[in-house]
């Protein structure tokens, strides 16, 4: 159903381009709605955007690896008060991909769209007798963030959690060498000793035969470390690599780690304009604690991203110290929610300080 026009609405955008949006129809997690907006004047498209609606009830585990009482209580107060979220934008990945116009808008105009766009997403949930707990409007930048402040999003409570991890490829950066040579000694030994130990894994890229062939055991490994992640809002659906580099070919990259010839990691990549957008991974535990398996994906991503001329790497959230100590710096994201419930929502700036998992970390300088 979607208009001719929308791929160039959307084409400053990979995350909102059809063949992307293919790939949530296709293979979203079970507990996602996806849905994919059109803004119109004068019957013609301007504007594209996209929201999902998570059933948190369906979610086998919202995180394991911190157990405690906190997260006990957490974790009931979300299955009963928040288990219907509305997302006004990607809950998948990290950034500003929620929506694209074609044409210069205002950021009042650009809020009163996405609000009226969430109205109308939870009255059609409200004709289904499903009530939406809580909307987010997700992810901007602090400049964005503060625009919107002014107008539609006034009321709603700002929040910001763990940042997006960004690094930023210097010019003179030609080869893996030259990157190498622009470390401390301190890092360039903490290479030397993650490369020793990389050795006797094979790394190569993945092709689509590959990718279905091995699709059980990708998703084992995606899915140990997705379940041992703090706080988890989804889990992949178990085609969803193989229907991705189905839709985007040559712009979706998977990279397989091999040991004595068994998969026992790999990484994948989005490759979008001039910027590398990191994607989902994972990995045996047994061969990432002995070959420091996740400090040698993160430095493949970036001779990647050097060798093939991208301006920027977009390594997300999770895992900040360790992405920080190969040159990420730390990016700030907002959003704002609200909850329908009013008493709720008077309070929501306290619960969700209570709720979020406190992230303590050293940011680090690898560069001279």
């Amino acid at each position: 159903m979607l208009p001719n026009s929308w791929g160039e609405v959307a084409i400053e955008n990979e995350f909102l381009q059809t063949n992307y949006l293919r790939v949530l129809e296709e293979s979203a997690p079970t507990n996602m709605h996806c849905f994919y907006i059109g803004i119109f004047e004068n019957k013609n498209l301007i504007g594209v955007a996209l929201a999902q609606y998570l059933n948190l009830n369906k979610l086998e585990s919202f995180g394991e690896r911190d157990k405690c009482f906190k997260t006990a209580i957490r974790n009931f107060i979300f299955k009963n008060f928040a288990s219907h979220v509305l997302f006004m934008g990607n809950n998948m990945i990290t950034g500003q991909n929620g929506y694209a116009f074609n044409k210069k808008m205002d950021f009042e105009t650009i809020s009163k769209i996405i609000l009226e766009c969430a109205h109308e997403i939870t009255n059609y949930f409200k004709k289904q007798r499903i009530t939406i707990h809580i909307v987010t409007f997700k992810d901007f930048y602090q400049d964005c963030a503060v625009e919107f402040k002014k107008y539609s999003f006034k009321p709603f409570y700002k929040f910001s959690t763990q940042p997006n991890m960004i690094m930023e490829l210097q010019n003179d950066w030609k080869s893996n060498e030259d990157y190498i040579g622009a470390l401390t000694k301190k890092y360039r030994d903490q290479y030397k000793r993650a490369h020793k130990k990389f050795e006797g894994i094979e790394c190569r890229e993945l092709h689509l035969e590959e990718i279905e062939k091995l699709e059980d055991r990708i998703y084992d490994l995606y899915h140990h470390v997705a379940k041992n992640a703090p706080f988890n809002t989804f889990f992949l659906a178990k085609n969803h690599f193989t229907t991705f580099k189905k839709q985007l070919k040559e712009q979706f990259v998977m990279v397989g780690y091999f040991l004595d010839d068994k998969l026992v990691g790999f990484h994948s990549l989005l490759l979008n304009g001039s910027v590398l957008e990191t994607y989902f991974l994972g990995y045996d535990e047994h061969v990432q604690k002995e070959n420091m398996l996740y400090l040698n994906m993160l430095y493949n991503m970036t001779f990647y991203a050097i060798q093939n001329q991208f301006k920027k790497i977009i390594f997300g959230r999770t895992a900040l110290e360790i992405k920080s100590s190969i040159g990420a710096k730390p990016i700030t994201m907002y959003g704002f929610m609200y909850h329908k419930n009013k008493w709720i929502n008077k309070y929501i700036d306290k619960i969700f300080k209570n709720l979020e998992p406190e992230m303590v970390w050293q940011q680090r300088h690898p560069f001279k």
